[in-house]
């Protein structure tokens, strides 16, 4: 709590709820940092606040009682705005702490439109940004120093995040908890939350066409199945079998449930779980390589580069939890 003492290794979050708030955009944070543990222990503290401690509107009408004031954003770490049903007269004493949050050099982010609060406060200014792609125009509109990026499910610019639609803020926080505690941890939480694994935030944060109405079955258990044997030379026509439908048929609809197509999403989860692997494992590169689907050591090197910037020895030495539990 608020200046109280915490168990060490242990990050603060503070959730501003700015009224009238998303209740399900205020959930997220708390849902998904909750069940972060590193060595059996919590890895985060989850504080959700408001300018006036006790009852805070929400956009469906009902009250929610907030105990903590604003306070907890000067003791957190990481900020978290969520997103409200109104993008304009943001509370001063919101945005004064925002401001004072960013000069402390803290973590800000930002869920679906409490990126225009941001924008208030002037912390977007020259950075790239997006939100909810309804309300895209509106935020280009309103602050056009913001380098707004379009379609995408979230954005970091520096210590500043933020994510476009309600799910998309999922995305975000499980891009929080892999820059924190590595892609396995995350992964571990997506999978204890039922969402899907960690996602690149440019990937498309809505889709054009609706699902077929044939069946009305998902490719989630193809995914499943697909990502227990990532190390196979799975293709097209193994996803489609699997499936029991046309690759033709596969492509669109896989398309239309994820925003991308089935071996652009096989790839990210390959590299993903070389990720894994060269954090919480010492196996050789190639056998990295091989263990995660991607064939080669040049071609791990070549993806994760692309992906990360940084070449397999250089992520390992920045990210292996080996290492840094032996000094524990």
């Amino acid at each position: 709590m608020p200046g109280e003492s915490r168990p060490p290794g242990v990050r603060r979050v503070a959730v501003i709820a700015a009224p009238p708030v998303s209740m399900f955009n205020l959930a997220i944070p708390e849902m998904l940092f909750g069940k972060v543990e590193i060595d059996g222990r919590p890895g985060y503290e989850t504080v959700i606040c408001a300018p006036d401690p006790g009852p805070v509107t929400t956009t469906g009408g009902l009250d929610l009682v907030v105990p903590h004031g604003l306070d907890a954003v000067a003791a957190a770490d990481t900020v978290v705005l969520a997103g409200s049903g109104s993008s304009t007269d943001t509370d001063p004493r919101i945005l004064d702490a925002l401001r004072g949050a960013a000069a402390d050099g803290k973590r800000i982010a930002s869920i679906c439109t409490g990126a225009f609060a941001l924008a208030e406060a002037g912390l977007l200014d020259g950075r790239a940004a997006t939100t909810y792609w309804a309300y895209r125009q509106r935020l280009a509109e309103r602050h056009p120093s913001v380098d707004l990026q379009d379609d995408v499910l979230f954005v970091q610019d520096g210590p500043v995040l933020t994510s476009s639609g309600y799910a998309a803020g999922i995305d975000l926080c499980l891009h929080v908890i892999r820059t924190d505690h590595g892609a396995a941890v995350a992964n571990t939480v997506a999978r204890l939350a039922l969402v899907a694994p960690v996602r690149p935030g440019g990937q498309t944060q809505f889709t054009q066409t609706p699902l077929p109405p044939e069946r009305g079955a998902s490719f989630a258990h193809t995914r499943a199945w697909a990502m227990a044997r990532l190390d196979e030379p799975l293709g097209l026509a193994d996803l489609a079998r699997h499936a029991g439908v046309s690759v033709r048929t596969l492509s669109r609809r896989f398309h239309a449930e994820t925003g991308v197509s089935p071996l652009q999403w096989l790839l990210h989860q390959r590299v993903e779980r070389a990720k894994e692997l060269l954090e919480t494992t010492p196996l050789a590169m190639d056998q990295v390589a091989r263990a995660s689907g991607l064939g080669t050591a040049d071609s791990l090197r070549g993806h994760l580069t692309r992906r990360t910037g940084l070449t397999p020895s250089a992520y390992r030495a920045s990210f292996n939890r080996l290492t840094a539990a032996a000094t524990v």
